[in-house]
């Protein structure tokens, strides 16, 4: 059951997973780059994010290359982008290790990104979401392709306090970047 009328203030968690990676030969899987696609969608997913009134307070990104170079760019589509901080905890990271992460966040602050992989962020949403807005979780359920946003509400007083089934998802989208838009 969500509790929609809890103490304490509407609280947001984003789960951003990394941009389309290159599989370049030679390169550990921790030091993959971006391929061309995720070159032109991790921008896209920075201009969502901020077309739906989502900017983060703080961000805590993997440590991995490509989680790190989706960061940039998402925040690159931003006046001033949240302090980020990179945790190597986070690269694949399964429910309980993000948890861990997410309930160390100082309570000042409301909204929260996190950018990572999959099928951590994934499993984490769907853990977390005891109800969706519309058809969100039937689509979540369906794929969390690489750019893909979900979009956590719920309310606590603190990070701590999160748990499954706690929170509503609000939003989930796939941004896509265009030809053209790639960035180095």
């Amino acid at each position: 059951m969500i509790e929609r009328t809890g103490a304490g203030p509407l609280r947001r968690l984003v789960l951003l997973r990394h941009a389309k990676s290159d599989w370049p030969e030679g390169v550990e899987d921790h030091d993959r780059p971006l391929a061309p696609r995720g070159l032109r969608d991790a921008p896209a997913a920075g201009r969502a994010l901020a077309e739906a009134g989502g900017l983060p307070d703080l961000a805590v990104c993997s440590t991995a290359v490509r989680a790190r170079r989706t960061w940039e760019l998402a925040a690159a589509e931003w006046g001033t982008p949240p302090p980020a901080r990179y945790d190597r905890r986070l690269y694949a990271a399964g429910v309980p290790d993000l948890l861990e992460v997410v309930r160390e966040v100082p309570p000042g602050v409301e909204t929260l990104l996190l950018v990572g992989h999959n099928p951590g962020l994934e499993d984490l949403a769907l853990r977390l979401a005891g109800d969706g807005m519309d058809d969100t979780l039937e689509r979540l359920r369906e794929k969390f392709p690489t750019s893909a946003l979900a979009v956590l509400a719920w309310r606590g007083t603190g990070w701590p306090a999160l748990a499954p089934g706690t929170a509503l998802l609000t939003a989930f989208t796939v941004p896509r970047g265009r030809k053209g838009d790639q960035r180095k």
